[in-house]
Formats: C-alpha cells, sequence, structure tokens
C-alpha cells in the first residue's frame, strides 16, 4: 500500500480536529454513563484515540499525569502477547502498577479498531475505580506491597469478538468490595471505548486510511517542529533542583529526596530523576510510565502550553529513570499514592528552569491531592460505603500576577471537588464549613494562591483515612516571594481530644466528631514589600490575607470590613 506524501492543509485541519473530537465524545460518555461521583463529579478519568504504531491521536481533558500515558498498555499488550493479539470486536483490561504506572485504582480498558479489515488504531481510556479489594475500602495509607492494593490485573480481555468475557468480569466483581458500581463504572468505560471506535471508523471511512496517515504524520511533523522551536529558544545548559516529600507513610520521621536535573542542547531536552531516593517501603512509588508522565507534564507546563500534545509532542524530550528508584518501582512496591512525588517533580520542573525562563515561570504551587477518605455503614441505607475526595488549594504566583485560590494540584488538572449538596446526599457526614484559608498563600509581589478549609462532621461511627503532604517542602516563593503554609488536618479541633496530623489509615471516628482539612497555598513571587498598596487592601477585606500579615509583611495598616 502507497501512502501519499502530502496531503492538503484544509484536510489536515479538518482531521486534527475530528480525533479531537472524537475524544470529545468518548469523554462525554463516559462522563454520563459512570456510576460513581469520583468519576462523574470529579472527573477522575482521561481517554484518548491511537493510532496504530501507539501514537496519540486526540486526547480529552482529563488528568495530566496520564498524559501520553495509555499507549503504554497497549504497547505492553502488544509486546506481550504479539501483533497478532489484535482482533475487532475485543476490549481488554489492566491496571498493574508497574505496567500503567499508577495505583491500581486506575484501571485502564482500551481496544483496537479495524478498518476494512487492517489495524487503524486504538482507543482507550482510564479511570479511577472507587475500590479494587485492597485490604482497606477504597484503599491504603499504610501499604507496604502491592498485594495490600487489590486486585492486579495484567493486560486480558474482557470482551472478546463482541462478547462479555464471562470469568473475567465474575472475578472482578467478586474481588471488590462494591461489585454494582464497579461494574457499573467498567460498562461506562466499555461504552467509551465502543464510541472511539465508531468515531475513528468513521473518520477513517470518510477520508481513507492512507489520508489519515499521511495527516498524522504531518501533525506529528508541525508539532515536532514547534517544540523544538521552544526548546531553542532556552539557552543551553544543565538546570538542576531538589524537593523532599515529607514521608512515605510508614517511616514518618524520614523524608524522601526528589531530584531533577535538566539538561538543554540545542533543541533537544534531558530530563534526569535518576538521583532521586530508591523505592520506598510504603506506598509512595510508581511505574516507569507514570515517572515519564510527571516529566511530560512539567515539560508542557511550562515550556510548550499552548501547543496541543499528540504524538509528534515528546520527540525532543527523553526521560531518564532508574529502576529501583521511587520513579521506577519493582515488584512489590507499593503504589496507592504514586503521585505525591510525581507533583513534587512537576513543580521541579519550573524551578530548575527559573534561572533560563524567569518571565515564564511560576512559584510552586500547593502540590498533592490531600485526599481525605470515610469509610463506614451507611445507617440510612445499611451499605457499605467510601467517599474519596482531593481537597483544593492554592498555585504560585508569578511575575505579572497572583497566584489562583483553590484550584486542584497540577497532577490532576481538571478533576473537580465535590460539591457539598453531593457530598451530603450520598454519605452520611456533613460539611460544616467550605472556605479560603487566609494567609496560606506565600506573600510577595504577586502573592500566592490561598489553600482551603474543608471541615466535616461525622453523623455516624465511621473512619477516615487522610494522605496530606508538602509540609517538609511547602510550595516555595521565587524571586524574593515567601514559601506558602504547609498543609493541617486537626480532628476535634478546640476539644480536649484534639489530634493534629497528615497522614493516617482507618482512624475510628464517633457520631459527632469533627475533620477540619487545611490544604496548603502556593508561593509567593518577588518581595512583598514591592505589593501595591491598594492590592493589599483588597486582599484584606476580600479576606484573603489577615490585617497582621498587611502589618507585619507589607507594612502597610488595614482596617477589616466588619
Amino acid at each position: 500500500m502507497t501512502i501519499p506524501q502530502t496531503v492538503d492543509p484544509v484536510t489536515v485541519e479538518i482531521i486534527r480536529n475530528a480525533v479531537a473530537s472524537a475524544a470529545d465524545d468518548m469523554n462525554a460518555t463516559l462522563m454520563r454513563s459512570a456510576y460513581t461521583p469520583i468519576i462523574y463529579e470529579c472527573g477522575d478519568c482521561v481517554v484518548a484515540l491511537l493510532d496504530d504504531e501507539h501514537q496519540v491521536l486526540g486526547q480529552s481533558a482529563g488528568l495530566p499525569i496520564f498524559l501520553g500515558n495509555l499507549e503504554s498498555c497497549t504497547k505492553a499488550t502488544e509486546e506481550r502477547y504479539g501483533r497478532e493479539i489484535w482482533q475487532p470486536g475485543d476490549v481488554w483490561i489492566l491496571n498493574d502498577s508497574y505496567l500503567g504506572g499508577t495505583h491500581l485504582n486506575d484501571v485502564t480498558i482500551f481496544g483496537p479498531v479495524f478498518a476494512d479489515g487492517e489495524l487503524a488504531g486504538f482507543t482507550a481510556t482510564r479511570a479511577h475505580w472507587i475500590d479494587v479489594g485492597s485490604k482497606d475500602p477504597g484503599g491504603s495509607m499504610d501499604s507496604v506491597n502491592i498485594f495490600q492494593e487489590g486486585l492486579r490485573m495484567g493486560p486480558q480481555k474482557l470482551v472478546e469478538g463482541g462478547q462479555d468475557v464471562a470469568g473475567v468480569i465474575d472475578t472482578i466483581a467478586t474481588n471488590v468490595r462494591f461489585p454494582y458500581p464497579t461494574t457499573g463504572d467498567m460498562n461506562a468505560m466499555i461504552a467509551t471505548i465502543k464510541m472511539g471506535q465508531v468515531r475513528l471508523e468513521e473518520i477513517v471511512r470518510r477520508f481513507g486510511l492512507d489520508t489519515v496517515r499521511a495527516a498524522r504524520d504531518e501533525i506529528f511533523r508541525q508539532t515536532e517542529r514547534l517544540e523544538r522551536e521552544v526548546i531553542g529558544a532556552i539557552p543551553d545548559g544543565v538546570y538542576s533542583a531538589e524537593g523532599f516529600l515529607d514521608n512515605d507513610g510508614i517511616d514518618l520521621g524520614t523524608p524522601i529526596p526528589v531530584r531533577l536535573r535538566i539538561t538543554v542542547s540545542g533543541d533537544d531536552i534531558e530530563f534526569d530523576i535518576t538521583e532521586s531516593a530508591d523505592q520506598t517501603a510504603g506506598p509512595v512509588n510508581c511505574g516507569v510510565a507514570q515517572a515519564i508522565s510527571a516529566c511530560r507534564v512539567g515539560y508542557k507546563l511550562l515550556v510548550s502550553p499552548d501547543i496541543p500534545g499528540n504524538g509528534g509532542s515528546f520527540r525532543p524530550l527523553t526521560v531518564r529513570v532508574r529502576e529501583g528508584s521511587v520513579f521506577g518501582a519493582q515488584p512489590p512496591a507499593a503504589c496507592q499514592w504514586y503521585f505525591s512525588h510525581l507533583g513534587l517533580l512537576i513543580d521541579l520542573v519550573a524551578k530548575a528552569l527559573a534561572p533560563a525562563l524567569p518571565d515564564k515561570v511560576a512559584a510552586a504551587s500547593h502540590g498533592d491531592s490531600m485526599v481525605v477518605m470515610f469509610a463506614g455503614t451507611d445507617p440510612r441505607t445499611g451499605r457499605e460505603y467510601v467517599s474519596l475526595e482531593a481537597t483544593l488549594g492554592g498555585w504560585g504566583a508569578w511575575r505579572g500576577s497572583d497566584g489562583q485560590d483553590a484550584l486542584i494540584n497540577n497532577v490532576n488538572g481538571s478533576l473537580k471537588d465535590i460539591p457539598i449538596e453531593v457530598v451530603e446526599a450520598r454519605f452520611p457526614f456533613r460539611v460544616t464549613h467550605y472556605g479560603i484559608r487566609p494567609d496560606s498563600g506565600g506573600a510577595g509581589q504577586w502573592r500566592g494562591g490561598n489553600g482551603v478549609i474543608r471541615e466535616y462532621e461525622a453523623l455516624h461511627d465511621c473512619t477516615v483515612s487522610l494522605w496530606f503532604e508538602r509540609s517538609v517542602t511547602p510550595a516555595w516563593g521565587l524571586s524574593g516571594g515567601h514559601d506558602a503554609t504547609p498543609p493541617e488536618v486537626v480532628i476535634n479541633p478546640g476539644r480536649p481530644d484534639e489530634r493534629r496530623m497528615l497522614k493516617c489509615n482507618g482512624l475510628p471516628l464517633r457520631a459527632g466528631d469533627v475533620v477540619r482539612c487545611m490544604s496548603g497555598g502556593g508561593g509567593g513571587y518577588g518581595e512583598p514589600e514591592r505589593r501595591d498598596p491598594a492590592s493589599v487592601r483588597t486582599d484584606v477585606h476580600d479576606g484573603h490575607i489577615s490585617a497582621r500579615r498587611a502589618e507585619t509583611v507589607h507594612g502597610i495598616e488595614v482596617t477589616p470590613l466588619s
């Protein structure tokens, strides 16, 4: 078969937008069909269309940490079973942390797309399942090996020739705590795969596979050229940065170092994370595929945020990862909370390149998902439940702008917090306070964004698990800007049994107990004394900073509004 050497620009743009629209259709199918709030409210998911060489054609908005990562699942399957394994009507499933890179709760479902009997590509989706049979409901904050974290599936067929593989589906249903919503989410993901297959088949039928491939090559070529142009504008050199996770959740007194070295040479860029910590006993490890994704996120956020991601995006970027490190976990390392060191790594990209790109970098963000998870038996229904939420926080300021308040961290991108109304309708606890946490952002000529205070009251006996990070290395400021306030969690604030902690697993709560979660802010940018006095007054009047900070840090007396 002869592939056309050229394709006209109009056709290229139509195909470029067609695959993007197909990905959006897939995403809408998943969000509208899912059974659990972590997907349909929070959006803890992503979808993509791949070509027959496992390169990204189109990807929907979703979690950036999955950027360019779904293809690792189709590649791993083909490497294990051979090219001939792909057959029409098949749908596959995989959640192995060492292949897909994330924790076992992130399940990837994918399938081949055929046109006139020829493999044209793949459709894939990944979503968080609320429970996969770990030793604790929803996931464990203190796991020390992968076997404690739930059902681990290598690549296997979920649907064969259009027919469900009953044995696999039964194995899943009998190994999770919530089989009804879990299989509901699974079927929503299968429907998403089928939607993508239909859309990609329509594109191929309309234009022909040769033309689609020619357009793909041109899109990738254009993208690579643009990427190399922006890299080429960065001064050649070696740039380094490091930070520390608080701990691994097991040894609470030992910080975990994350070290990054970036080498820019012409229009090529290399990220080296081989000097980071060895894999830990606790669950802060990840597979190589996810470490590469984090480097890609840091790269895209800073170097080329305006260029859409596809198979040409990362050709100038290489990533060096050391097997046996926290970024190259080997079995049986625990991987449940794999994202904490990845969020730190993403922020370190900006810190490392700050000397080379002072007008583009931002101070650090709050940096972590700040997970709070309740579990128990709902007295209203008699059913077991688990509620998993990420907590919003502040992002860093940059030259010319304050940081944003109350955003999800950079790992999670378009993930949303669950509305109070949904929380209180679905789960037996009350959200008694939700608002901005004043003074949590770092002071500066441009202040860092503030974190939030989200307070829960248990309405029955239950348990709470916490995973809050970045107190050892809180969000740092740049160019004289101050560091942010780190996170804090208080159980029963102001009571005789008050306790403070950032991590815990299955802590028992009694009806009436209160959990106050306070997330960190973003770092400030520029010297605080240079902040516009009018902006300081507005900050106080709007509740972003206290009158005390205005006076002690900025040297301005402000009377708060009554």
